[in-house]
């Protein structure tokens, strides 16, 4: 029999039970099913039970089926909630002819049951079934020895699968909302207002990247998904709302990879007064909470053990580049010279790039995936730096900093820039550049230099990559692992 046909026959199989309860007046989808104490609660009260008791305490339990066994006149199920599993024992002396429905459960089936808290004889906790209810008659089974569901591809694909078949990934998704809480928490103490600004954008600032493009039928204009939350921001410190942040959605239109993903979730957050010497505090701070809510600040990310206590270094952007090509760089450094040291590393510099952007690339491309231990890289060129001030102390360069931790971009934040014709003027650049051919440049954004006009104050700014983070405290091998439904090309059918 091929494998098509034996999965028509369980299918078919599964369907006749369902219909077979119907016709026995058994409603096979419940609409509801309260007062069900979770497995955990029954776990934490009753552990001390010894082997082969039976208590007076009765308990209303609710999950999926995720082991069966049948035994002559009895049934053993191993029940599945939220908080983790507890045994049925369902014996035909204690239901009488409501012990038929058994015949009609499958593996994966929902059920309530209700019943005294024992224990068998080999010791295992149980609740001992006075009524059993069937909730959602499943018509579909689990895959194959669904234990071991370990195909990529499928987990990312049907990830209620991925969580039925491997705990750590529910575990995943309750230590990112950990996360999340532990984010909001640290910024909420310290002044900050949650906010939220447009996701679909007439103009896709904040960032350098490729944006996805839709078009709004009623206005007949185009709009875009936001690449970044940065320049509404500004507006609301325009405004008077000196400490805002954000967690949202951001999108944007490129790669697929372990580190990449087309949609992903980005806090931007940003303090009046403050410059990106804060910001380092102030990111600091969010990842230790971040990793608190985890239970350690030490962290194994890839086999490398990661301390997060302590002092962070703060490096340039010029002094790891030279540092990675073992030759004392600058931005005096002739153009050729940074052409040729790229090209021998085998890069391919851009004709139109000067040397902040030549130094920017041999930096990312060798000295960034070696820093696994936090680091504050500070210092960025000002070509490659659109939105940040000019650096304090050098003019060609900006008060732009990224958190690297893994190998990873976790972090960049700034000191703002405030200045609306020196922001006019770095638009201009960026419009020559993507005149010259460049795919991701900033696009001028005429509206958020009219809000800057009107007065914004000193600021500095971040924005961390909250799935990036996860990454790394959680020792995931993908950014896939902790978005819940990353995206994927269409399966064929």
């Amino acid at each position: 029999m091929s494998e098509g046909s034996r999965g028509d026959e369980v299918l078919a199989a599964r369907r006749a039970k369902l219909e077979a309860l119907r016709e026995a007046g058994i409603e096979p989808f419940a609409l509801r099913f309260p007062d069900a104490t979770p497995a955990g609660a029954v776990r934490e009260a009753h552990g001390a039970l010894g082997p082969d008791e039976v208590t007076e305490t009765r308990v209303r339990v609710a999950g999926r089926i995720v082991l069966f066994r049948r035994q002559g006149r009895l049934t053993f199920a191993t029940l599945r909630d939220r908080t983790g599993e507890i045994q049925l024992f369902i014996s035909r002396d204690e239901l009488g002819d409501g012990y038929e429905v058994t015949k009609l459960l499958d593996l994966g089936d929902w059920v309530g049951a209700e019943g005294a808290v024992m224990t068998t004889k080999k010791g295992e906790l149980s609740v001992r079934v006075a009524s059993l209810t069937v909730l959602t008659k499943t018509l579909r089974p689990l895959p194959e020895k669904f234990h071991g569901l370990r195909d990529v591809e499928a987990r990312h694909r049907q990830r209620y699968l991925d969580l039925i078949a491997n705990p750590e990934v529910a575990e995943r998704v309750r230590q990112k909302a950990a996360v999340l809480a532990a984010i909001r928490r640290h910024l909420d103490r310290r002044g900050f207002v949650e906010v939220e600004t447009p996701v679909l954008q007439t103009v896709p600032g904040g960032g350098m990247a490729r944006p996805f493009l839709t078009h709004h039928e009623t206005l007949d204009i185009p709009l875009y998904l936001r690449i970044a939350l940065e320049l509404f921001h500004k507006r609301l410190l325009v405004g008077g709302l000196e400490r805002v942040y954000e967690i949202g959605r951001t999108f944007r239109n490129e790669g697929v990879s372990t580190k990449y993903n087309p949609e992903f979730t980005m806090l931007e957050a940003y303090q009046a007064y403050a410059d990106y010497e804060e910001m380092m505090d102030l990111v600091q701070g969010l990842v230790l909470a971040s990793a608190d809510a985890l239970g350690s600040r030490r962290v194994i990310y890839q086999g490398v053990e990661l301390d997060l206590d302590g002092e962070w270094p703060r490096r340039t952007v010029v002094e790891l580049a030279s540092e990675a090509v073992a030759r004392e760089l600058s931005l005096d450094t002739p153009i050729e010279d940074l052409r040729a040291l790229c090209r021998e590393r085998g890069l391919e510099p851009h004709d139109g790039w000067g040397a902040g952007k030549l130094i920017l690339e041999l930096f990312e491309k060798l000295a960034e995936s070696q820093l696994m231990q936090p680091t504050l890289v500070k210092d960025f060129p000002r070509e490659v730096s659109p939105l940040a001030r000019p650096h304090r102390d050098d003019p060609r360069l900006t008060e732009h900093f990224d958190l690297i931790m893994g190998g990873m971009e976790i972090a960049p934040a700034y000191s703002e820039l405030t200045d609306p014709d020196e922001q006019r003027a770095r638009f201009e650049l960026q419009r020559e550049r993507a005149s010259a051919g460049e795919v991701e440049t900033h696009p001028f954004d005429e509206e958020f230099l009219v809000a800057l006009e009107h007065g914004m104050p000193p600021a500095g700014g971040l924005g961390l990559g909250i799935d990036r983070l996860l990454v790394v405290l959680t020792d995931a091998p993908s950014i896939r692992e902790v978005i819940l439904f990353p995206t994927l090309k269409p399966e064929e059918r």
